[in-house]
């Protein structure tokens, strides 16, 4: 029986051999941290819908004649609005930044999604550091991208409004620069809103891959026992006030150039110099890695709850 000219002979089917698929650290990394922003929509939802309800009220007030001091849109002293737009985002930003990172690694455990991304060819390592660069890198960046977004709308309504009403707008244009408000904007994310605090926000990712229930409880709690300790013999609370700080973002960041001003305020000098002298920062990211790295190490040894 005559075989077919078209046929493959079976000894080149079998010697076939085909090359896997080589993807780099770097590319599975990335994928991780796109999955975290695909499974977790509260972190762009949330800083989106703050910003949608301030600057309606922002432009309803416009219409409302309701502008006043502190608030009040002067073309000579125009940045308290924008300073409120930014301060409203910032507080948004550590909200979820905590909320994020006392689930992230509770979360996948509690619903036994880690099951399945354990069987996924990525390390622990990979996982846990890409949910560790959410607060780190991923939200203040955004913070920064919607806060100088909504700023810009408010900036070109109220020369709108402005210039409606007779007067000039250079000295909004002038008084306001824009763009140094927005490069201080980011440099005080980075510094304030992602290094500083980040001791802070490995903790609650250690606590998230160790904790069966009451996540936010287990993290508060050895902030209170040593607080309360502390209370008792010594009458002070540095160290409940000390955790605080930091996850509030009151770092050696910037030099004000009178008392009140918001760091955005274009007659503020960055310190980038004290900052990275601070001995405060240095000790705060080595206990991030070590958190970070224990927090590898449960995520590998770890069952599903």
């Amino acid at each position: 029986m005559n075989t077919p000219s078209n046929a493959i002979p079976e000894s080149r089917v079998g010697s076939r051999t085909v090359a896997p698929t080589m993807i780099s650290p770097a590319r599975r990394f990335a994928w991780c941290v796109r999955r975290e922003v695909w499974e977790n929509r509260s972190l762009y939802l949330a800083p989106l819908a703050v910003a949608a309800v301030a600057l309606a009220g922002f432009l309803i007030s416009s219409f409302l004649g309701i502008w006043e001091p502190p608030l009040r849109l002067n073309a000579d002293h125009p940045q308290s609005p924008f300073d409120l737009m930014a301060g409203l985002l910032m507080f948004t930003c550590i909200a979820v930044s905590v909320f994020y990172c006392l689930d992230a690694l509770h979360g996948e455990r509690r619903d036994r999604s880690i099951l399945f991304w354990k069987s996924m060819p990525v390390s622990d390592a990979t996982t846990v550091l890409s949910k560790a660069s959410i607060p780190l890198l991923v939200l203040p960046l955004l913070t920064f991208a919607i806060t100088v977004a909504v700023q810009w709308i408010m900036l070109l309504w109220s020369t709108f409004v402005i210039r409606a009403s007779g007067q000039s707008v250079s000295a909004l244009w002038t008084n306001l620069s824009f763009v140094r408000m927005s490069l201080l904007l980011l440099y005080h994310l980075i510094t304030a809103h992602a290094l500083w605090p980040l001791p802070v926000y490995s903790w609650m990712l250690l606590v998230s891959g160790w904790a069966r229930r009451a996540v936010l409880l287990w993290a508060v709690l050895p902030v209170l026992v040593i607080g309360g300790l502390e209370a008792i013999f010594s009458r002070t609370w540095h160290f409940p006030l000390l955790v605080f700080s930091r996850l509030m973002g009151n770092a050696p960041t910037v030099a004000h150039a009178s008392a009140g001003t918001f760091p955005m305020d274009p007659a503020t000098h960055i310190t980038p110099g004290l900052f990275l002298s601070s001995p405060g920062l240095w000790l705060g990211l080595i206990f991030a890695a070590i958190c970070v790295g224990l927090a590898i190490r449960l995520r590998r040894n770890h069952d599903p709850i």
